[in-house]
């Protein structure tokens, strides 16, 4: 009987050579392989600055600092996420208030934003989920009106575009992930994206025990963190860079195979792309009614197909009903669609025969 991941990364001799050729110079971090991986992301997504960070919620916590949200503040969001889009807020004190998401793309819902704005609202931060933008027209135009700083969440989202604008590079700073299951990865790792010096300056100066960026070694002028990228890691992130276009290619194929194998099963409801957006397919997310998805669950994980419940609420989290008293009900799509979900395998290296198997499985059960 095959095995299924829910996902693998891609490696070839490329990102091993790579990797063993820092291992060899000697010059583990701080080297050259960060300034590299920098100038190929900033050039990658147009922007003028790129900060590597040790992961996606390291650099989410050093944008929240850089753009001035402190404690006592509120910050608009999504609770259709990963926690991380909320603890990075709760790091400083800031109160994350929730909007519900968009039934299509499961983004958040930009009609109900205005509502949620209050004298203490100073900012939106964005979640661009499982690889589709968010609808950055009118969040953008509501932080205009109310003079509200944008913190662009791509962490699942590296290589899609808004209007022809890659995510991430529309609002004050973004932020990708490179985790082994995201588009291309460098283990463990991120990339806050921005266009301000001022915001670079800090999350640079921030990642860094605080160190100004002169390259004074021990004079420390902020209270910064320990929030570094090593030398390995950015070896692989510049050499997975190169194939990210054709990676994103070879899943969007897969994406297209499940559409097709799964279009005729009036049981399941597949992922959507809202217009002027492109998909980069961080996971494959089918909709099944609640009572059945986790039976469907267990069944595939039988037969050797790896699935997971993409994702649970932020608000229904047991710390987070415990220090806001967030009750079921409250966001009632986002509970929902997060009752419903489950992520398929999605991977290089799978095939049609694969897809077109796993496709089958599923439509036998349901």
């Amino acid at each position: 009987m095959n095995s299924y991941q829910i996902a693998r990364p891609y490696i070839d001799d490329s990102d091993k050579s790579g990797v063993l050729e820092v291992l060899n110079s000697g010059t583990l971090a701080l080297g050259p392989k960060i300034v590299g991986f920098e100038e190929s992301i900033a050039k990658y997504t147009g922007t003028k600055f790129a900060c590597a960070v040790s992961n996606g919620t390291s650099g989410l916590h050093l944008c929240v600092k850089a753009v001035g949200w402190k404690a006592g503040d509120e910050v608009i969001t999504s609770s259709f996420s990963f926690i991380s889009s909320s603890n990075c807020l709760l790091f400083e004190g800031v109160k994350p208030v929730f909007v519900d998401i968009d039934p299509v793309t499961f983004n958040m819902d930009v009609d109900k934003i205005e509502a949620a704005i209050t004298k203490k609202t100073k900012g939106i931060l964005v979640v661009h989920i499982f690889g589709q933008s968010a609808d950055m027209t009118k969040i953008m135009q509501l932080a205009n009106k109310y003079k509200l700083k944008v913190v662009e969440d791509a962490c699942e989202s590296l290589g899609s575009s808004y209007k022809s604008r890659q995510t991430g590079t529309i609002g004050d700073a973004g932020v990708f992930a490179f985790y082994p299951n995201k588009q291309m990865t460098t283990g463990e790792g991120g990339m806050i994206v921005t266009n301000s010096k001022n915001i670079y300056d800090q999350c640079k100066s921030l990642c860094n025990q605080g160190r100004n960026t002169q390259g004074d070694w021990l004079i420390h002028v902020r209270l910064g963190y320990n929030y570094r990228l090593d030398e390995m890691s950015a070896s692989l992130g510049i050499t997975q860079l190169k194939k990210l276009d054709w990676m994103i290619a070879e899943k969007r194929k897969i994406a297209e195979l499940y559409s097709k194998f799964l279009a005729n099963n009036p049981g399941i409801l597949l992922p959507q792309i809202a217009p002027d957006r492109t998909h980069s397919w961080f996971v494959y997310v089918i909709r099944v009614e609640s009572d059945r998805r986790n039976k469907l669950m267990n069944y595939l994980a039988k037969l050797g197909i790896q699935t997971k419940p993409y994702l649970p609420v932020i608000h229904l989290q047991p710390f987070m009903k415990k220090s806001f008293g967030f009750k079921e009900g409250s966001y009632p799509t986002a509970e929902k669609i997060a009752s419903e979900t489950l992520a398929l395998p999605l991977y290089i290296g799978l095939t049609e025969t694969d897809i077109k198997y796993i496709s089958a499985q599923i439509n036998s059960f349901i």
